[in-house]
């Protein structure tokens, strides 16, 4: 990958890509389009050893689009999910004589919708404790879906896995979803589809966790930088369009049963262990059985099918519960 940085301050923004190659794309357009006050503003795409021939589409939209130095491309000869993926850019523009002040994480699946980079670039500038600036994420036909989240807890993943009305009323302050209309201001953390970082923050704090493949990568990055004394801002005002489940083949639905893939249960316990230790993090999750039961029983009672994903038990078991009772060396992948 050659990069270079320009002459004074300037915004980077890293699209990572895997098998999405015509949405990469678009996203990338999408930052070039837009008013940026004057800002001057370089893309890197990460594509992630993608199959099919994701990296010769990308290559020939360089030069199709006339990207020049605008756009650099990194075309890597492995999957390093998520978070690593993004870390291939980081340390890349940590090393340039002159870094980045701020770059922004853009999702392959989404685009920007206004001039969404300014108004977080500027809420940044106008909260120097901040570490990062969220945007709104709209579905593509403008309808809000939820981008500011409380941390996980005990209390949210017993809401999660009973999934009972009642029970979500009176745990509703500890739930990790926030309202879809959420004022702006001081969150927990906030969607990484469109997220903006104070550079040298997610320097200190070295970035993502290489331990996570997918998923709780952004939650995890975000809670060290809330330990550290840094705060994360929801800026409504700023708004991407995202078509949401494209980029990692998961789309929501409360009625689909399907099997969840090993590493977001990993990922799972990766971040409890991280954010409560170990025997605490195995005591939540071995919580979590008996209310699954109560869940099974009660939909079966109402005539309903349960909403857990297919394989719930033995994939919690293999893949959270082992590791945690066990030891790092019974993970996956570590």
């Amino acid at each position: 990958m050659k990069l270079t940085s320009p002459s004074g301050e300037w915004i980077a923004v890293v699209v990572v890509n895997y098998g999405t190659a015509e949405l990469t794309i678009t996203a990338t357009n999408s930052v070039l389009e837009r008013a940026r006050d004057g800002r001057e503003v370089r893309v890197i795409v990460v594509d992630n050893a993608s199959p099919h021939d994701d990296a010769a589409t990308l290559t020939a939209a360089h030069q199709n689009w006339n990207w020049q130095d605008r756009v650099s491309l990194c075309l890597e000869t492995e999957n390093h999910g998520f978070g690593r993926g993004n870390n291939v850019a980081l340390r890349a523009l940590q090393n340039l004589e002159t870094p980045p002040s701020k770059v922004l994480l853009l999702n392959p699946d989404a685009s920007l919708h206004n001039n969404a980079i300014d108004m977080l670039a500027n809420t940044l500038d106008a909260h120097p404790s901040a570490a990062a600036a969220g945007a709104a994420v709209l579905r593509e036909d403008l309808t809000p879906t939820t981008s500011a989240f409380r941390f996980p807890c005990w209390r949210s993943e017993l809401a999660r896995i009973l999934s009972f009305g009642p029970i979500d009323r009176m745990l509703s302050n500890h739930l990790v979803a926030m309202p879809k209309d959420t004022p702006g201001g001081l969150v927990d953390w906030v969607s990484g589809a469109a997220v903006m970082f104070d550079f040298s923050a997610m320097s200190d704090v070295n970035f993502f966790d290489p331990i996570f493949f997918l998923y709780y990568e952004e939650v995890d990055l975000m809670r060290r930088l809330g330990t550290a004394g840094r705060s994360i801002i929801f800026v409504p005002e700023a708004q991407v369009l995202h078509a949401e489940g494209t980029a990692t083949g998961q789309f929501a639905s409360a009625q689909d049963r399907q099997r969840d893939p090993w590493y977001l249960y990993e990922s799972w316990a990766h971040y409890f262990e991280r954010a409560y230790g170990r025997p605490k993090a195995a005591m939540i999750a071995l919580s979590l059985w008996p209310m699954a039961v109560l869940h099974i029983v009660h939909r079966r009672c109402r005539g309903k099918q349960p909403t857990l994903p297919k394989s719930f038990f033995r994939d919690h078991f293999t893949h959270v519960l082992r590791p945690l009772f066990l030891g790092p060396h019974a993970y996956r992948q570590t």
